[in-house]
């Protein structure tokens, strides 16, 4: 499992940079300079919340100052991103999860610490979703179980990325997510560990049930 170890040494990074395609990983510059743009962002005054829907929710690898249950107005989760490494290979690609327009998305919201560590704890964010842009980060409003709207930062699907799939259905990202295996393990396990944290949160997710339903007949 990936660890914070792995970010903060920079071990992700050069993995990814030595392994996948020339001019695939960004440079850490173009990495840092989105955080900066998003950061600009930022509502005066405001704390600063990370909407995880996906991995992030099992495995943070970030200081969380707080967590609560929240959904996302407009987008839903889909396997709609080609995934080359970790759970998967050039020879064996896979699906990455990802947000699309359209219905809601239920997840956590985390709050970090407003800090001279703020930035320090959204690199090792932006290391992990932007290495290669299949993510736009900006800024949407969540709404919290106690009735409060936040304003969140999520890491919704770049359709203009070539290695955006405009065939999410459950039927064709199972086909591809069963026979994916990386280093990390079995793009079938994330898809496992996503619905049995859902479970865990009291969260339902037709989409992610339908593929969980089609891996289990593959």
């Amino acid at each position: 499992m990936l660890s914070r170890k792995d970010m903060v040494s920079g071990h992700f990074y050069e993995e990814h940079a030595n392994t996948l395609p020339a001019g695939m990983v960004w440079d850490k510059n173009s990495i840092y300079q989105s955080l900066v743009d998003t950061l600009a962002q930022r509502e005066s005054n405001q704390p600063v919340w990370v909407f995880a829907y996906g991995s992030l929710m099992w495995n943070p690898l970030i200081t969380i100052e707080e967590m609560r249950k929240g959904t996302l107005k407009g987008w839903q989760r889909r396997f709609n991103l080609k995934l080359i490494s970790g759970r998967a290979s050039q020879q064996h690609p896979g699906r990455m999860l990802s947000l699309d327009h359209g219905g809601e998305t239920q997840g956590m919201a985390f709050r970090l610490a407003d800090d001279d560590q703020l930035v320090d704890e959204l690199k090792v964010i932006w290391t992990r979703e932007m290495i290669t842009g299949l993510y736009l980060p900006r800024w949407e409003s969540v709404k919290l179980t106690s009735g409060e709207t936040i304003q969140a930062i999520v890491f919704v699907s770049n359709v203009a990325h070539p290695d955006h799939v405009p065939d999410e259905s459950p039927e064709s990202a199972s086909s591809v997510i069963a026979l994916a295996e990386g280093s990390i393990g079995t793009n079938t396990d994330y898809v496992m560990q996503l619905y049995s944290t859902l479970q865990s949160w009291c969260i339902e997710d037709p989409y992610i049930q339908d593929v969980v339903q089609c891996l289990n007949h593959s």
